[in-house]
């Protein structure tokens, strides 16, 4: 059985008060006993440190929110693999819609960041996702396709297994709407279906796919009760310590059902 997994992403948020706060919730109220749910935060890079420091817990993980596509060297501002492997960060996120739109990000680029990770055992969460246009036009699952197969297909059925993918529709991302259930887990099901022609049903089958788009408490229950849905990466919904953790109850309750 595919275990679920609830990540929260906080993007450039917050400030640094607020960062604390929002751990010591986090620390305080995260049920301690999540059967088979897996809670990941990232952070910005500056929190993480702290985030370690903060949690008196091993049940929580951390992640970043990106990783350079160089090994090390004088590439100002970047932060490696390495580096992340050496703090003993084990997730990070990798071609989130925002790195690909504001930063210029492609599939050539992205799967350089994923080998790199991947060889220091940092686990990437690969994003993928079709714009508003590009759902309006009906090119969303030949969008998908050309994310994944980009990226992804030049690795081993070893190292595909390491690999969580996201499915997070851009049009969704942080407007209030999301996916339908019924959308959302169609797109699951043919991400699903790519990586059994690619590799086989063993691996897909085991594939964590998680969905993104202004998942809240409200309309947690019903994504993730999707047979192809393994979980959500939350964006603004993480920044709120109570619905965070509700999700996160949410997430238990499907799984104990």
């Amino acid at each position: 059985m595919r275990k679920k997994i609830v990540a929260g992403n906080w993007k450039m948020n917050p400030n640094y008060p607020e960062a604390l706060e929002l751990l010591h919730y986090l620390n305080n109220n995260i049920p301690r006993e999540h059967y088979n749910v897996d809670i990941l935060i990232c952070p910005p890079f500056i929190y993480l440190s702290e985030a370690q420091k903060l949690f008196n817990r091993t049940d929580i993980y951390l992640g970043a929110q990106n990783a350079s596509s160089y090994t090390n060297g004088a590439y100002t501002g970047e932060i490696s693999a390495s580096m992340l492997k050496s703090m003993r960060i084990n997730y990070v996120i990798i071609g989130h819609s925002e790195r690909r739109q504001y930063f210029g990000e492609n599939e050539e680029v992205l799967a350089k960041k994923i080998k790199l990770c991947l060889q220091e055992n940092v686990i990437p969460i690969y994003c993928v996702g079709e714009t508003l246009e590009q759902r309006n036009a009906n090119e969303q699952f030949d969008i998908v396709e050309k994310q994944i197969s980009g990226a992804l297909f030049d690795l081993s059925a070893e190292q595909i297994n390491k690999i969580i993918i996201a499915y997070e529709p851009v049009w969704a991302i942080g407007t209030g709407v999301n996916a339908s259930p019924h959308q959302a887990q169609e797109m699951h099901m043919f991400i699903r279906n790519l990586i059994m022609n690619k590799y086989d049903d063993t691996i897909s089958r085991e594939l964590i796919i998680l969905y993104g788009g202004s998942v809240k408490k409200d309309n947690a229950n019903e994504l993730f009760s999707m047979p192809d849905i393994d979980g959500g990466l939350i964006g603004g919904a993480s920044l709120k310590g109570e619905e965070f953790v509700s999700i996160i109850n949410t997430t238990k309750n499907i799984v104990n059902k």
